[in-house]
């Protein structure tokens, strides 16, 4: 399997928000660092406070500085592609991984190359991955229709439910409570309670796959995202997880199924915002309470993309199938400028 071949790449051009292009002056290269995967970044995630974790198709789980684009740990272990990654923010436990190999894997990021634990149970593809915010419990979900709970120190499995057609597609757990909320592919979005793991509550159906989802760091909200093609779908809907959990509004720009979706959190001059990917290469920024999309960035060659990850408020990790994981920044210029600035 052959290396990724990246190019060093010159932007001339300016994206507006509704994806025309604004011709501009020369600006500086792009940075290019040795790729963290051989294959297909499939998920990213930040880790505090420089460090970002990565899965790929090339098996592999690997840790880097997203500043230098330095790869400082990889851990090899799983059997097939790497589907999901997850930070618990917490310095005694480690990063944990999803894989086809129907497996969930946790390493230290001291310790040996290999998993520290291992929670073997689902008969099909990981598809979902939720740390508590204690780091004591993991939930996973996947296309066997099943979610399961975790003991993270003993690899003990504390419950598993299924649900008839509940592909599960993607998993978030709401900080500071006892829920997780799971997209699905019966074009669902779940809450679930952690601790009986049943179903608390089930918003209403949208028209396509929900791809992703994430949750407001106050817990007021979470994002999900739909599949798409031919500029039909593709849209990031917002929803309230207070007492009325309604959808509050949806996001309409992407012209593929869109991938990732996430809060952005707030900067000097950023009103709230969240942040989308999808397969159409592109990478969007909305305003969260206009639904107005405020910077489309376009990351030519990179293929789909398939995962998004916040480092600070200034600054996103895009992974692509094709060309590794994107660094990109946000800068609040007359309007806000969203660039790449490094790729590895």
């Amino acid at each position: 399997m052959g290396k990724l071949q990246s190019k060093i790449s010159f932007h001339t051009a300016k994206y507006r928000a509704d994806g025309s292009v604004e011709e501009t002056g020369p600006v500086r290269a792009v940075q290019q660092h040795g790729p963290a995967h051989t294959d297909a970044v499939t998920s990213v995630a930040a880790l505090n406070p420089d460090l970002c974790v990565s899965g790929g198709r090339d098996k592999s789980v690997a840790v880097c500085s997203w500043r230098s684009g330095a790869a400082l740990r990889r851990f090899i272990g799983h059997e097939r592609e790497v589907t999901k990654v997850s930070d618990n923010r917490s310095s005694a436990v480690g990063v944990f991984s999803a894989s086809r190999d129907k497996t969930v894997m946790m390493w230290e990021l001291h310790g040996t190359s290999g998993p520290s634990q291992h929670f073997p149970g689902h008969d099909l593809v990981v598809t979902g991955l939720a740390v508590s915010p204690d780091a004591s419990q993991l939930c996973t979900g996947s296309r066997d229709n099943t979610m399961c709970k975790w003991d993270t120190e003993t690899g003990e499995c504390l419950g598993r439910a299924a649900i008839s057609r509940n592909l599960v597609t993607h998993l978030c757990w709401v900080p500071g409570e006892p829920y997780v909320i799971q997209t699905s592919e019966d074009k669902t979005i779940r809450i679930w309670d952690s601790r009986e793991l049943q179903v608390a509550h089930t918003f209403p159906a949208k028209q396509h796959i929900q791809t992703c989802c994430d949750v407001s760091q106050d817990g007021r909200y979470c994002l999900s995202s739909s599949s798409g093609s031919a500029g039909e779908g593709g849209e990031a809907t917002l929803w309230d997880l207070r007492q009325t959990r309604n959808r509050v509004r949806e996001y309409k720009g992407h012209f593929q199924t869109t991938t990732s979706c996430v809060f952005l959190p707030r900067g000097p001059a950023l009103a709230p915002s969240i942040a989308t990917s999808s397969y159409d290469s592109t990478v969007k920024v909305w305003n969260q309470h206009t639904g107005a999309c405020l910077a489309t960035l376009c990351l030519e060659g990179s293929g789909p993309l398939a995962s998004l990850a916040v480092c600070d408020s200034s600054t996103l990790l895009c992974a692509s199938f094709n060309s590794g994981i994107h660094v990109l920044q946000m800068s609040d210029h007359a309007d806000l400028l969203l660039e790449e600035v490094a790729v590895f």
